[in-house]
């Protein structure tokens, strides 16, 4: 969507020319009278066209009222009425390619409520019938933990630590349900892994070896750990986030539990392509997977299809000092496996309650977080 100083090149216009109608038959006598539907129920389904204004000089944002800033304003490809950009909750960061619809058009669904199957369904978890086993996993998960607690003490280098899910099974249910309405809100299947679709990059694009610089590689504890949290999530083990939504900031999402520093958070995952595939995408989410020596074998994780709740994790404004303070975790790039793979990992111990945040700019500098909370 251009701004409002930009005329829109591709909208239609309501014509004017009148299609010829048959001559209509009288209703016979003995048959009952149709029921009309009201027109607004009419004007609400029907198809919206846009008529073009001679002159947008006029237009104003309905938040604040101002008509400054034109190169910010939004033009609604529904009501025709302008937004600033910074005004919107949550906030449009970059000018949207192709139609945009303000807020109330848009009509989006917040929450969505998921039953019990559902939830299994969407995340397609393995059925366990032996409930001891699951105890005895987190129990494990535990005397892992300590372990790797003991290998930071030792060592100089920090290890990963698994996540430790809720022991509550109503509250995991309740932690899986706002990331599935989360997602479904944004139409966006779940995955939790890398992947790759047909036009976009294959897998064999995906080496570390293409890397400049060279990537670090994963040790083999912390490749135990994240096989470990993999294999928990696999049986409905979430780690312990849930998703909310902030008028502000859109999707967020906040620690359900004491999370220490150094644990892992999540895989960031989506669909893989390459970065010269995706320079004009208004995807607000694209994470950095390869730079390459060759900048066009250079890859990209867009997750606007598929994705995980690494997705709804939002990013700081990293041009003030407030905005650093809030920073929590980080993504790291490893070779796994001689692959390139993005974790999501916490940079100090984050409370229960509190929301999760990382910079944006880790790699590159090149996203505007000016704007951002």
């Amino acid at each position: 969507m251009a701004p409002a100083s930009v005329m829109p090149a591709a909208r239609r216009h309501v014509s004017s020319r009148r299609r010829t109608e048959a001559p209509r038959r009288r209703p016979s006598p003995s048959s009952p009278p149709k029921k009309l539907r009201p027109m607004s129920e009419i004007l609400d389904r029907a198809k919206y066209a846009v008529v073009e204004r001679a002159d947008y000089s006029d237009i104003i944002c309905e938040q604040c009222g101002s008509g400054e800033r034109p190169e910010e304003l939004l033009l609604c490809d529904k009501c025709d009425k302008g937004f600033h950009m910074r005004c919107l909750r949550p906030i449009v960061v970059r000018i949207p390619i192709g139609s945009w619809l303000c807020p109330k058009c848009s009509d989006h669904r917040r929450v969505r409520s998921f039953s019990q199957k559902k939830i299994i369904d969407f995340f397609k978890i393995e059925k366990s019938g032996d409930g001891k086993k699951k105890c005895a996993s987190n129990q494990d998960t535990r005397k892992r933990r300590k372990r790797s607690v003991s290998l930071v003490l030792l060592k100089k280098r920090r290890r990963l630590l698994p996540f430790i899910p809720s022991e509550d099974p109503n509250q995991q249910l309740k932690q899986m349900g706002t990331l599935a309405s989360a997602l479904t809100a944004m139409q966006m299947e779940f995955s939790d892994e890398l992947t790759y679709s047909s036009g976009m990059a294959p897998r064999s694009a995906n080496q570390a070896k293409f890397e400049n610089g060279g990537m670090q590689v994963l040790s083999k504890e912390d490749m135990e750990t994240l096989e470990l949290c993999r294999a928990m999530s696999r049986r409905g083990e979430c780690p312990p986030f849930i998703v909310v939504f902030d008028s502000c900031e859109g999707y967020t999402v906040e620690a359900d539990a004491q999370i220490k520093d150094m644990t892992f958070i999540a895989e960031y995952t989506g669909d893989v392509d390459y970065i010269k595939n995706r320079e004009n995408d208004d995807c607000d989410s694209l994470m950095t997977l390869l730079l390459a020596t060759n900048p066009t074998e250079s890859l990209v994780i867009c997750p606007d299809k598929r994705g995980n709740i690494a997705r709804f994790i939002n990013g700081i404004n990293n041009h003030t000092p407030e905005g650093k303070k809030k920073q929590n975790c980080k993504c790291v790039r490893y070779s796994v496996n001689g692959e390139c793979r993005v974790l999501l990992v916490a940079t100090r111990d984050i409370a229960k309650g509190e929301r999760l945040y990382y910079d944006y700019n880790g790699y590159e500098h090149e996203y505007p977080t000016h704007h951002f909370v």
